[in-house]
């Protein structure tokens, strides 16, 4: 199998003329290339309109002796730093796989290095090797994912705060943009992997190849699912333990309330100038008798209360 990774008029046209496979790997390809691509390869206007523009769901269309595809991988994951999901297309033929990526993609770097290490049985192999290798790029962002989700469980369980929020609210929006692009490609597999085998020129021999990425699409698709359940249960795990605390210090307002409701009522009442208080409550200890007698014996009696309320 030959490696291209830019475009040689001449060694494409041998290759395609000599029916010999190859891979053409293209970074960032622009106007000029997409037009040559369509010139060697007589690719449909369509495929070559959808190559151009980024930000397609993940798709594969059929074209008679060739496909095209639009699938995705997932950049390394760094801490603290958004999700990067690549997007790549490739067009798969009997006797060529050509692919387009912005930037350069880790995932195609490494499925190259493995088939220079081992070189592949067939044409099916190659392109097995590519889907697998970009599928199994989201493993180690899926353990980043659970590895934020399981220590911001842990921080809301033992010290809930507002700051928690943000957090949240980022986890789920990277579980959704994941989720936008696994899904879509595990139910693609599911469709087209027999699609794909029965391209003109692809040797059928690697079928159980191809089941083994749709299982894998799998595992990260259910992954993802369960990590939003989670993620559910996380939040309702920080507004229930918020709500619990807010119900605490309800509690004791309540009853720093309930006390000083009869002594203010004491005070109130004392505080008037009634003319038979006035005549009689002529010494301190009358007063402290009286007056705060009375507020001991209401305090007793509404602790009394509170204390058969609570046993009922």
């Amino acid at each position: 199998m030959r490696f291209l990774d830019r475009i040689d008029k001449d060694a494409i046209g041998a290759l395609l003329d000599r029916d010999e496979y190859f891979w053409l790997d293209l970074d960032r390809p622009g106007e000029e290339e997409v037009d040559i691509l369509g010139e060697l390869f007589h690719f449909h206007p369509l495929a070559l309109e959808d190559l151009r523009k980024k930000g397609q769901r993940p798709k594969l269309e059929d074209f008679g002796d060739y496909m095209f595809l639009v699938y995705y991988a997932a950049g390394d994951p760094d801490d603290g730093a958004a999700i990067h999901l690549e997007e790549v297309h490739a067009f798969i033929g009997g006797g060529y796989l050509v692919t387009a990526h912005d930037g350069v993609c880790g995932a195609l770097d490494e499925a190259r290095k493995r088939l220079e290490a081992l070189p592949p049985s067939s044409e099916q192999f190659v392109v097995y090797r590519v889907l697998d290798t970009l599928t199994d790029t989201f493993f180690p962002l899926l353990e980043a994912l659970e590895e934020r989700l399981e220590q911001l469980d842990e921080e809301i369980f033992n010290a809930p705060s507002p700051d928690h929020l943000q957090p949240l609210t980022e986890l789920r929006s990277d579980l959704v943009q994941v989720g936008r692009v696994a899904t879509p490609q595990r139910d693609m597999l599911a469709r087209h992997i027999d699609d794909i085998l029965q391209i003109p020129g692809l040797e059928a021999d690697s079928r159980n190849y191809f089941r083994d990425v749709y299982d894998h699409a799998i595992r990260i698709s259910d992954q993802i699912d369960a990590y939003r359940d989670l993620l559910i249960g996380s939040r309702d795990a920080y507004l229930s333990v918020t709500s619990n605390r807010l119900n605490e210090i309800t509690k004791q307002l309540t009853v720093i309330a309930t006390i000083f409701l009869p002594l203010s009522f004491v005070v109130g009442f004392f505080g008037q100038n009634f003319k038979w208080m006035v005549e009689r409550m002529t010494t301190l200890t009358e007063f402290l008798v009286l007056g705060g007698g009375t507020m001991v014996v209401s305090l007793v009696i509404l602790l009394v209360w509170l204390r058969r309320s609570s046993y009922a």
